[in-house]
């Protein structure tokens, strides 16, 4: 039976005063809020209560609900990531870069140096070809399978009883060995996969990928300037922001720092070129905020502590949108972005 999901975070962009206005309609605010949180079955609601919510919102049925799997996030500590595109629990994440040296590999040996330590079990499928830079992940791998076939055997095996997270190179996307793997893996705990792009390919293709659920596309700009990790604020994304997915506190700062990002991004080539001079009052105030947000969301890792000589830093997804929104409203204005910068949560 297909699942159903209120769109959550459409419902009450369109209707900020949810209680009120369903009590306008005629509907019960606890029906409603027990909708909004999955304790009440879309599917099991009256037809009336869910054409009432759509012509409050000014919205179709269609639009009001979602069909499909909802996506559970699956927090990492990594600002960023967290913030922007969070990892989709049993959904396929894939890794973009424009070429090598911008820091995928270790991002993902710090995903699972973090997540082992959660009871996740870690599997590779071996890459063809000669990729030494493979050997930085092994250190926190569980099992490396050199076919498909034991590949999908030990996930078989584990996933009976361990969630696991599954890496394989984008090769097998292209041949459409991960599909298959997928299909044969759906009964299990939770299988999350990662594709990598070693070749550094992906970066040219509309959809390198084919469909994903995580998106981390990893910013040029910002291994330039060493801000790692270097995933861009605004071409990442996740499933987990879409409707019912996303709490809706993680919502509004995601989208208000997006906003904020995007125009600092715009005004940086301006900065860069003539100062700050040329920027008006506002204009310098977002700047600065800008600034300081970059530099926030930079991070240090536990897997790089042993060559940056900074102890890694774990950031609770909360303490995150509270640092977040802190900054974004000025609260940090005193400081310099270089305070702020791979550090772990505000002081």
């Amino acid at each position: 039976m297909e699942q159903l999901h209120l769109n959550v975070s459409l419902l009450r962009r369109r209707v900020p005063n949810l209680t009120k206005a369903a009590k306008s309609v005629g509907l019960r605010p606890a029906t409603v809020s027990n909708l909004c949180t999955g304790k009440i079955s879309v599917g099991k609601t009256e037809v009336r209560t869910l054409v009432a919510l759509a012509n409050l919102a000014g919205c179709s049925l269609d639009e009001l609900i979602i069909r499909g799997e909802r996506y559970e996030m699956i927090e990492t500590g990594i600002k960023s990531i967290d913030l922007f595109a969070p990892l989709a629990k049993k959904g396929t994440a894939g890794l973009v870069v424009a070429r090598p040296g911008m820091g995928q590999l270790v991002v993902l040996a710090e995903i699972f140096h973090r997540l082992k330590n959660h009871g996740y079990k870690i599997v590779l499928l071996h890459p063809e070809g000669d990729y030494p830079e493979v050997s930085d992940l092994k250190e926190d791998l569980d099992v490396i399978c050199y076919t498909v076939e034991e590949a999908e055997e030990e996930v078989l095996n584990i996933g009976k009883a361990k969630e696991v997270l599954f890496i394989a190179d984008r090769s097998y996307v292209i041949d459409g060995t991960i599909v298959k793997l997928q299909e044969k893996w759906t009964d299990l705990k939770s299988v999350t996969t990662f594709l990598l792009d070693l070749k550094g390919e992906a970066i040219d293709e509309n959809l390198p990928y084919g469909p994903l659920e995580t998106l981390w596309h990893f910013d040029s700009d910002l291994a330039a300037r060493r801000i790692y990790p270097a995933i861009h604020p605004l071409q990442s994304t996740s499933t987990v922001l879409e409707g019912a997915n996303l709490e809706q506190n993680h919502f509004y700062i995601q989208q208000k720092a997006k906003k904020h990002l995007r125009r600092y991004k715009e005004l940086r080539s301006i900065v860069q070129v003539s100062g700050m001079d040329p920027l008006s009052s506002a204009d310098q105030q977002v700047y600065k905020r800008g600034e300081l947000l970059e530099a926030y969301l930079s991070q240090p890792f536990y897997v790089a502590e042993n060559f940056t000589g900074i102890k890694g830093e774990h950031v609770p997804l909360d303490q995150t949108l509270r640092d977040t929104r802190k900054i974004l409203d000025g609260a940090e204005d005193h400081k310099l972005a270089k305070e702020l910068m791979s550090i772990g949560a505000l002081l």
